[in-house]
């Protein structure tokens, strides 16, 4: 079973919405995070040590991280999405994209 982390700034509307798109899935878990100080969930070396892939949404996120965790982040494999913070948690279109990029993890 993989372990899936997303991760974007607050964790309100784009890594919950790709939470969601794994929950009941057969072969992943799916977690979600944010790297701001306003975040939800903020991420944390536990959750990032979980995980066994981390999915970020922004370059910027992946630089925070590497800033904040250099060490857990070493033997990780971590993923830019690419996914600018215009949507809204569920959002249709946010969710095609999410689908799309994640196709082979669905």
């Amino acid at each position: 079973m993989s372990k899936l982390l997303f991760i974007c700034s607050k964790n309100q509307w784009r890594s919950p919405t790709a939470e969601m798109l794994f929950k009941n899935h057969p072969d992943h878990r799916a977690r979600s995070a944010g790297t701001s100080d306003k975040a939800r969930i903020k991420v944390n070396e536990k959750l990032l040590a979980w995980a066994d892939v981390i999915f970020v949404m922004e370059r910027r996120h992946k630089q925070l991280l590497y800033q904040r965790f250099p060490l857990i982040l070493t033997e990780k494999t971590l993923i830019v999405l690419d996914i600018a913070d215009n949507y809204r948690y569920g959002d249709e279109e946010m969710t095609g994209v999410l689908k799309e990029k994640l196709y082979h993890y669905l």
